[in-house]
């Protein structure tokens, strides 16, 4: 045993969530299928190409007023 070694720890959020978990073991399959229905979607490709190609660039300083011409 080394003498750096020290005891597990554990969090109390750690601890909680493997509660949690072993209390409701059907949480991470909800927590899959709540995924796949907001996040894991296919990605069209081309139409992200259009979005980029049809995007305006920013002026250098976006604060900045157009001067009034004959002020």
């Amino acid at each position: 045993m080394s003498i750096f070694a020290r005891p597990h720890y554990m969090s109390d959020a750690t601890q909680f969530i493997n509660q949690l978990k072993t209390q409701r073991p059907e949480l991470d399959a909800q927590q899959v299928a709540g995924r796949a229905l907001l996040w894991d979607k296919p990605v069209d490709h081309a139409l992200w190409k259009e979005f980029d190609a049809a995007e305006v660039a920013q002026k250098p300083y976006v604060y900045q007023t157009n001067p009034i011409p004959g002020l």
